[in-house]
Order: C-alpha cells, then sequence, then structure tokens
C-alpha cells in the first residue's frame, strides 16, 4: 500500500505565511524591517504593569470560557463610550486568544461547508485559510486604488452585487482596511447592509485598527448601522492599540445568538486566554480620551514621515485613512512582480516591504502585483534609516 500524504488537504496548499518569509529574508540580509505590522515598541507602562500585578495577585489559572467579567465589562464601557454601542457584557462578548483566533471561530460558528463567503482584496491573509478550512468558498471583490475619479480606495458595486447569490452566508467587512487603509463610510456601510439584509448575510467586522484613523476619517462601527445591527459580529483585539501585539487578546462583540454561535466554536479552539493579560488589557481599555488622541498623533506623524520618505524615493504612496500600513505603485522599476521586487530590495536596497500579491484570489492577484505594502508602526530611527536607504538606491532601478 503506497504511503498516505501527511498533509492533510485543507492545509495541503498553505506554504509558510509571506510574513515569516520576509522576515527571515530580512534578518538574514540586516534589512530595516517595515513588512510585518507589529510595533518595535511597548505599549505603555501602566498596561504591563497590571499584568505583572496580577501574576503576582495570583490571576493565573484559567479564565471563564467567555473571558474574565471585568475584561467584558470594560470591553461593553469601551463600545459605549466610543460608538454609542450598547453591549451586554454577559450575552453579546466573548474574549479570544487574539482577532485571528476569533475570526476563525466567527467562520466556524456561522459558515458550513458549502456555503459562500464575500470578502474584499487585499484581505488579511487568514481570511482565506479560515474559509478553506470550513469547506466554504469565497467570493472575492478587489477593492480599486484611488483614480481621477475617486479619492479614496473604492469598490465597484455591480461587482459586490454579483458576489452575492442564495449560497453566500457571510460578508467579511474590514475597516480600516488592511493593507489599503480605506476606512469605509456610512453610505457604503448601509449599502453593504441593505444587500446582506436582502440575501439574509451575516456580517464580521474585523475593526482591529479602529483606534488609528486620521484627520478627515471617522471609523464607523458597522453593528451601530442599523440595517447591520442584528446581523454583525464585531471583531476586534488589545495588539493594534495598545502595542502589544504578542498578548494576543482579542475579543468579539455580537447579538446573542450570533455569539452563542461563535462561543460553540471559541470553547473547543482555546476555550480561554491568558488571565493576567485579562486583568491588564481592562485596565487599558479604561484608559483616558487622551491616550487615543495621543495614538492618533502618534500614528499621524509616523505616515507623514514614511509618506514623505517613499515619495522622496520616487514612489508613487497611497496616504492611508486608517491602520499603519502604506501601499506604493511599484510600475516602472522593471520587476516581474512585486514578489520579485520586494526580494530585490531586501537584498540589494537593505528595505523589508511585503509584497500584497498574495493578499488576492487567484483570480485578482495581477491587481496587487502592482504594489508593496509598507508598515510605519515603528519608531522615527528605523523610518528614517529605511527612508535612507530607499533614497540612496531607489531612483536607480527606475525605468
Amino acid at each position: 500500500m503506497p504511503p498516505r500524504p501527511v498533509l492533510a488537504q485543507r492545509v495541503s496548499r498553505f506554504g509558510t505565511t509571506v510574513f515569516s518569509e520576509f522576515s527571515a529574508l530580512a534578518l538574514k540580509h540586516q534589512a530595516v524591517n517595515l513588512g510585518q505590522g507589529f510595533p518595535d515598541f511597548d505599549g505603555p507602562d501602566a498596561i504591563k504593569e497590571a499584568a505583572w500585578k496580577a501574576i503576582q495577585g495570583g490571576v493565573n489559572q484559567y479564565a471563564p470560557g467567555v473571558g474574565a467579567r471585568d475584561l467584558r465589562v470594560a470591553i461593553s464601557e469601551h463600545a459605549q463610550r466610543f460608538y454609542n454601542h450598547a453591549v451586554d457584557p454577559d450575552t453579546m462578548v466573548t474574549v479570544t486568544s487574539g482577532a485571528t483566533e476569533a475570526i476563525l471561530d466567527v467562520i466556524l460558528g456561522l459558515v458550513d461547508p458549502g456555503d459562500e463567503v464575500v470578502a474584499f482584496e487585499p484581505f488579511y491573509d487568514s481570511y482565506d485559510a479560515n474559509i478553506a478550512f470550513v469547506g466554504a468558498t469565497p467570493r472575492y471583490v478587489p477593492l480599486r486604488p484611488p483614480d481621477a475619479g475617486h479619492t479614496t480606495w473604492w469598490f465597484d458595486r455591480d461587482e459586490v452585487r454579483a458576489a452575492f447569490s442564495p449560497r453566500t452566508r457571510l460578508l467579511i467587512l474590514n475597516s480600516p482596511h488592511n493593507p489599503t487603509g480605506k476606512v469605509f463610510t456610512r453610505e457604503e456601510l448601509e449599502f453593504l447592509g441593505n444587500l446582506c439584509a436582502e440575501h439574509d448575510v451575516k456580517v464580521l467586522a474585523d475593526e482591529v485598527y479602529e483606534h488609528i484613523v486620521f484627520a478627515s476619517s471617522r471609523h464607523i462601527r458597522a453593528a451601530t448601522v442599523p440595517v447591520l445591527a442584528d446581523r454583525t459580529v464585531t471583531v476586534s483585539s488589545a495588539g493594534k492599540s495598545f502595542s502589544l501585539t504578542g498578548w494576543k487578546i482579542g475579543w468579539i462583540i455580537a447579538p446573542p445568538p450570533l455569539r452563542d454561535a461563535v462561543q460553540r466554536a471559541h470553547q473547543f479552539v482555546t476555550f480561554a486566554t491568558a488571565s493576567p493579560f485579562q486583568a491588564a488589557m481592562a485596565v487599558a481599555m479604561r484608559l483616558p480620551d487622551s491616550y487615543f488622541q495621543e495614538l492618533t498623533a502618534l500614528y499621524t506623524a509616523k505616515r507623514e514621515r514614511l509618506l514623505t520618505g517613499l515619495r522622496a524615493a520616487g514612489l508613487q504612496a497611497f496616504s492611508p485613512e486608517g491602520s499603519y500600513f502604506i501601499l506604493a505603485d511599484i510600475t516602472g522599476y522593471g520587476f516581474a512582480d512585486d514578489v520579485a521586487f520586494c526580494r530585490h530590495l531586501v537584498t540589494e536596497v537593505g528595505v523589508a516591504g511585503i509584497p500584497p500579491s498574495v493578499f488576492y484570489g487567484p483570480e485578482h492577484r495581477h491587481l496587487g502585483q502592482r504594489f508593496a505594502r509598507f508598515a510605519f508602526c515603528k519608531t522615527e530611527g528605523v523610518l528614517d534609516e529605511a527612508v535612507r536607504r530607499l533614497r540612496e538606491k531607489l531612483p536607480a532601478l527606475k525605468r
């Protein structure tokens, strides 16, 4: 009898993530790493001290599967404070091990094999993997870059309508969006909500960059739009808002029937997440408004620093409305695609970016091949060194 394949079919098409690949390449070539989206600085000392006090105070055993109640209450208070979103901490919140686990839980809890899931491209890479894990079919709709008729990234409404079918079960909506930086408007959310109501489709609203939004744009929580309120599961996490990505504290907020579906999956994925970090995140969620205002100011300055540098190096860089990523057009540099460009950037220029074509399905992958993604969640010295290297070597590659 011939040996059976080692890999299960559900994982057989997935290799090493692009983040791991390019981070390793950056380390090998001592490149400035603007690839993987994690800050190279820590969050507030008050949060770290709260975790230490919780550990010293004996908060070290399993938390309740739904999450520590004080954190669930803090999440509810935060929703009311920033979005006027009334959330019952006992029936509408589940704490997860990061937003990535929450996304898997939502898809496991709401989507069956053979269902279809609509999502926008470029997408966070776990969406595609998780859809595959449950045996569903993705229907991707591309976001288009700014052009003569659009000042921001936009989508074709006819393409969105065409993506919906009687088999559509879920819409994944990421706003602020990684990697384009698009912040969906209320009018766009209402359009999508009406489509979901027409087809009885639920919504996974990934809002992990909710507090990194820049002037002239405003993050609107999808669940606060009336047509979406009863069908939306909101996903967020502590990593981006508090610069503590390694703690892996995420959560979902949903109407009780949807929260129950997600909780049924969560209890068999991780059951519960780290107790002392949950205690500390309750402190974080209650930080004063000034903290969140300072976070916006911090990232506004970093965005302008890198935007100015990329443009000075000759790249057409699009200004994001939110998140901490910039997409730059690499057309005219003579490379076959974005992967070849980014490899050269690491090995010869000494700067690591991410090739965003990996965030597209096969049908639209060519649309991502004209861009490179850069993260500006880095200290000023790191950003300045990256810009120096780009300005020194990148213009010579232009054809």
